[in-house]
């Protein structure tokens, strides 16, 4: 990992002591008033001009935070004004979240940003009204007439800094959202707040060059077809080495049942690929006629912290590639913002997937009726199901150096509702099993602190504050029941927490959920098994 700020210690120390990084530190002061602080670990990098000209994105320039002057348009002022006009007619939720909020500060201790930096501007409530006070200042009678004492306020360059820093001090997680009494989503204040940003070519790169990768090439690293297929082979090549076993995943295969897509990380990321391998053992122990696909080669969808319109393509890729290869339905792998976009957003922006079949298992028989309309299921909800009907071979004793915990990520559990089937798929697979406190789980589950496309180096000292309140929960568990494994069903999360336990909870292994499927399998024909996917010694205690 990046070397943090400083050392864990004091870290600690600062967030024990709130140290607030809120300007100045001043108490009283107006935060109205208040100037954004840009320095060093608390921004990401801006967007490359190479970036936003192959996205056809306005006002491509090199710039810095740290600049003065940051080269906006000359009607940046205008352009701002006039795209909150157009959304807020766009969207009925937006437009009453403006103007519902009481202020009770119900939110206010439940981002895990504010736990983390102790800045009251990281409360949901006051992120939001950065945006809020703009729109009542230069849209409503009210705040055109008596200016601050209507909580309005006027925009100047001031202001777009100040979003820049806190809308990407937010991992758009909506833990805030389950304790608003309201209901009011902060996400869609951060996500408008990024999108009224991007007109002013104000955004970061890593975001942008991921979906520019992913318009490319179709996945965020920008790998190429030949070069993807060649790295599943070779992971299929290290199951062989491991387990004995051959497995043959086809790659754009016509009429095949069922097209798998999972995120690029778990095909060229560690340790994501562990998970890949037991996807790949898992798929050929039950015989699925599944094929995989060069060109839709990614998951995850960035367009989700970039604007809706991004959000409907890069979905909208993966439809188009079932329909041609003429596959009944999708299977998704482990995933976490692929499946906010499908199970919230897909029906509003691309429409229901009626060319495909509704989703059966071919194993099982189980029809997915919760996924009439996407046809794409979960592998969560699909192992679940193969576990329940009793057609998977598993032997937990083959986990017995895993003691592990279950971090719910923050899409698939708040967004989906998905929490017992990973649960039920873990609890089957190892022999030790504990969760964290109830208040850091399921619903309210700590997101991870770096997600949203916050996951960059140049970013880690917030990250590393971001995460704390999930790693404070894993050290609860460690130290009581000598926890050392974090699993999880997201590859955004498990290349974050990696970083994060090594900052925090050193000694605490990240791990999809399949890769403790495929240590569990017991596979005909398999070699002996003394190591797991990772060649770890399975008798071996940490």
């Amino acid at each position: 990992m990046a070397d943090a700020p400083m050392k864990k210690d004091e870290l600690a120390k600062s967030i024990q002591r709130k140290d607030s990084l809120f300007p100045g530190g001043v108490e009283g002061e107006d935060w109205l008033g208040s100037k954004a602080q840009v320095r060093p670990g608390n921004f990401c990098y801006p967007a490359k001009a190479e970036v936003l000209e192959r996205l056809n994105f306005p006002n491509p320039r090199k710039w810095s935070p740290e600049d003065e002057d940051w080269n906006l348009p000359e009607n940046w002022k205008e352009l701002i004004i006039n795209g909150l006009k157009e959304r807020l007619d766009k969207s009925r939720t937006l437009k009453l979240f403006m103007d519902i909020c009481v202020r009770c500060g119900a939110c206010a201790d439940k981002c895990h940003f504010f736990l983390g930096t102790g800045d009251p501007k990281n409360m949901p409530v006051l992120r939001a009204e950065l945006l809020r006070s703009i729109y009542r200042g230069e849209l409503t009678r009210a705040g055109k007439i008596l200016g601050k004492m209507a909580g309005g306020r006027t925009l100047t360059p001031e202001v777009i800094k100040e979003w820049f820093l806190y809308f990407h001090q937010c991992t758009e997680c909506r833990r805030c959202s389950v304790f608003c009494p309201y209901g009011i989503d902060t996400a869609e204040f951060t996500m408008l707040g990024r999108e009224l940003l991007n007109l002013l070519g104000v955004n970061i790169n890593w975001i942008l060059e991921p979906v520019s990768n992913c318009e490319r090439t179709g996945n965020h690293l920008g790998i190429e077809p030949h070069t993807f297929k060649q790295v599943v082979e070779s992971l299929a090549d290290d199951i062989e080495d491991i387990t004995g076993i051959t497995v043959e995943p086809t790659f754009n295969r016509k009429g095949a049942e069922i097209l798998f897509i999972t995120p690029s990380g778990d095909i060229f990321a560690d340790p994501g690929v562990y998970t890949m391998m037991g996807y790949m053992l898992l798929f050929h122990h039950i015989g699925l006629d599944y094929t995989i696909s060069t060109y839709a080669s990614e998951g995850g969808n960035f367009g989700s912290f970039n604007s809706p319109e991004m959000m409907k393509k890069l979905n909208g890729k993966m439809y188009a590639e079932a329909k041609r290869l003429g596959v009944k339905w999708i299977l998704g792998g482990e995933c976490g913002h692929m499946w906010r976009v499908v199970h919230q957003y897909m029906d509003t922006l691309n429409g229901p997937a009626d060319f495909l079949q509704e989703p059966v298992s071919p194993i099982t028989g189980t029809r997915f009726e919760n996924a009439r309309s996407t046809k794409m299921v979960h592998i969560a909800e699909f192992t679940a199901d193969l576990i329940r009907h009793g057609k998977l071979k598993l032997d937990p004793s083959r986990n017995r150096h895993i003691r592990a915990t279950f971090h719910d990520s923050c899409n698939p559990a708040r967004a989906m509702g998905m929490f017992e089937e990973p649960r039920y798929v873990l609890k089957h697979v190892v022999e030790n099993f504990h969760e964290m406190p109830e208040n850091t789980i399921r619903e309210k589950t700590f997101c991870c602190g770096s997600g949203s496309g916050l996951n960059t180096n140049e970013f880690m000292e917030i990250r590393m504050r971001g995460g704390f309140p999930r790693a404070n929960a894993v050290q609860y568990v460690k130290d009581r029941h000598n926890v050392n494994t974090l699993a999880t069903i997201c590859a955004i999360d498990r290349a974050t927490l990696s970083t994060l336990m090594d900052y925090w909870v050193p000694g605490t292994r990240v791990t999809g959920l399949h890769e403790l499927v495929g240590n569990a399998l017991v596979m005909d024909g398999e070699n002996e098994r003394d190591v797991d996917l990772r060649e770890d010694d399975i008798d071996e205690e940490d």
